[in-house]
């Protein structure tokens, strides 16, 4: 019996120790939760006492500064927390710091003041008094940065949503699992439709407009980037409302951000080569050939500058921080610079000649030892094809420093030749093939009408010389031979009408006297007044 009381004793006992040590706990717990002394103890506070095993608004709105009422600062507390959990945010409280007196000196002026993350700078603590407590500038910002993470009214189905169960499947709850599989089936179903709508009406409405290369090659190319863009945007805006354990958010939150860019780089990288499309529709109804060969140099920059930009900006979204790399870049950028001086040097000679325009592809220019016909003008040099069917790489640095000699800027292409006839031709003939030459030049479809010059120029050792000096309007040097040749062979057939021969140089060798011969040289008679009426009446006969 004295056991059995002593059991009894014993054990009642042990229970009130247990229930002294078990209130001693909650009481320790109890004075974390409500420990405002520091910027950890603040934040703790907050979180614990908003946790689904913790759960008490009340003890966590009292982190909220201002003069509110509680309800309102019930609901601010719980906005913080959801945007924490939205934008994947862990807050470690190992690195919180304890220090009663901390103090902020990242600013020109030292408070005490504790921003909680780079990312969300407008949320942070202040000291009040004794305590720390989120800044009333913080809880006017609070509502805008909520509808930035939870736009379109989103917020609103977390107050359905957690409804729906409160067991838990592999860490997760039923309504969440619920959440995901309808997020999933809405993705794949908008997926489809937006492919369906490009294919069917944005491709077929393409090829009735003509633009068949357009809508096979380049539309159904960026469909499905764009597609799979909206799909990373329904999630980044839906994935927040779900409310995901904060371990798993972090990295959901961050691979969505990563994604974004990434396919939207895809979309831009694509659209480059649509837009390279008109303008090389435009290029080719200008008269310049040099614009057609600007259009994909500038294809290629394009493409380069949304490369860079995109790795830039998923980058960023990937959390890295870009501005060490900006930094090391434009370190880098002035080394390269100096180092490569000739290649910065072609590039802006490019520049100049893309913008002054000396020639165009296809143009026959000569300069010092260049003589050719252009076949290619690069950012770093121009390719010129020689008229022994070479090519010669010209830097556009020392291009653009050159007098340039542009044959292909002609507007007219000149012909200029002595016709050599024998000094035997009577003055008669020789006028009459002067007046021929003159009516070919005249009959000619592609030679110049206004200007040209025909005439008995010279008297050469061996010959007398007509000087034919002609234009043609031509485009290319192909043409102008031609045209040569055509010229060539009427001149030829009117000598043969008229019996004129072409002189070649020869030599006459005149033996003064001979033995029992007369002199070859004539005996000329003084200057009579018979020779004088002569002289007058020819330069007075009647012009024609």
């Amino acid at each position: 019996m004295n056991q059995n009381r002593a059991f009894t004793g014993f054990f009642i006992l042990m229970l009130l120790c247990v229930s002294l040590k078990t209130l001693a706990q909650e009481k320790e717990e109890k004075e974390v939760f409500f420990n405002l002394s520091s910027p950890y103890h603040t934040i703790v506070t907050h979180l614990i006492n908003l946790q689904p095993e913790t759960y008490n608004p009340d003890y966590s709105a009292r982190t909220i500064g201002g003069n509110l009422e509680i309800q309102k600062r019930q609901e601010i507390a719980i906005k913080i927390k959801r945007i924490f959990d939205g934008e994947g945010i862990y807050i470690d409280p190992e690195i919180i710091p304890r220090n009663e007196n901390y103090n902020d000196s990242s600013g020109n002026v030292i408070r005490h003041r504790y921003v909680i993350t780079s990312k969300l700078p407008d949320l942070y603590l202040e000291k009040v008094g004794n305590e720390w407590l989120y800044s009333e500038y913080s809880v006017r910002k609070v509502y805008e940065i909520y509808r930035n993470i939870y736009p379109f009214g989103t917020d609103k189905l977390m107050n359905i949503l957690p409804k729906a169960g409160g067991s838990q499947v592999m860490g997760l709850y039923v309504w969440q699992l619920f959440g995901m599989l309808i997020l999933i089936l809405t993705s794949v179903i908008l997926f489809k439709l937006l492919n369906f709508v490009f294919e069917r009406f944005i491709v077929r409405i393409l090829k009735k407009l003509g633009y068949h290369n357009t809508a096979k090659n380049f539309v159904v190319a960026v469909a499905k980037p764009i597609s799979t863009m909206s799909i990373i945007f329904l999630l980044i805006v839906f994935t927040p409302v779900l409310q995901l354990p904060i371990q798993v958010a972090k990295y959901v939150v961050l691979i969505l951000r990563g994604l974004w860019p990434l396919f939207l780089t895809l979309v831009f990288y694509k659209l480059i080569d649509l837009i390279s499309i008109y303008f090389e529709r435009l290029a080719s109804k200008t008269e310049t050939t040099l614009d057609d060969q600007l259009v994909p140099l500038l294809r290629k920059a394009l493409k380069a500058f949304v490369i860079i930009v995109g790795v830039l900006f998923i980058l960023n979204n990937l959390d890295f921080n870009i501005w060490p790399l900006l930094t090391g870049l434009s370190i880098g950028g002035l080394a390269f610079a100096l180092a490569a001086q000739d290649t910065i040097k072609n590039f802006f000679g490019s520049l100049m000649i893309f913008i002054d325009k000396p020639f165009q592809i296809g143009d026959w220019i000569t300069s010092s030892d260049i003589d050719g016909t252009v076949e290619e003008v690069g950012f770093r040099s121009t390719r010129i094809r020689t008229f022994r069917n070479s090519v010669t790489s010209v830097p556009n640095g020392k291009l653009a420093d050159l007098t340039i000699d542009n044959h292909g800027l002609r507007i007219y292409r000149r012909f200029f030749t002595q016709i050599a006839i024998t000094y035997d031709t009577p003055a008669e003939r020789i006028e009459l093939f002067v007046q021929g030459l003159r009516r070919i030049v005249e009959n000619h479809e592609f030679t110049r009408k206004d200007y040209y010059e025909v005439h008995l120029n010279e008297l050469a050792n061996s010959s007398l010389n007509v000087m034919f000096y002609i234009f043609f309007k031509v485009p290319s040097w192909s043409d102008e031979l031609r045209c040569r040749h055509e010229i060539i062979i009427e001149i030829i057939k009117l000598a043969e009408l008229l019996s004129i021969r072409f002189a070649f140089p020869t030599q006459t060798l005149h033996m003064e006297t001979f033995p029992d011969k007369m002199s070859l040289t004539p005996h000329l008679k003084p200057v009579d007044s018979d020779l004088k009426a002569r002289l007058d009446s020819f330069f007075k006969k009647p012009k024609p």
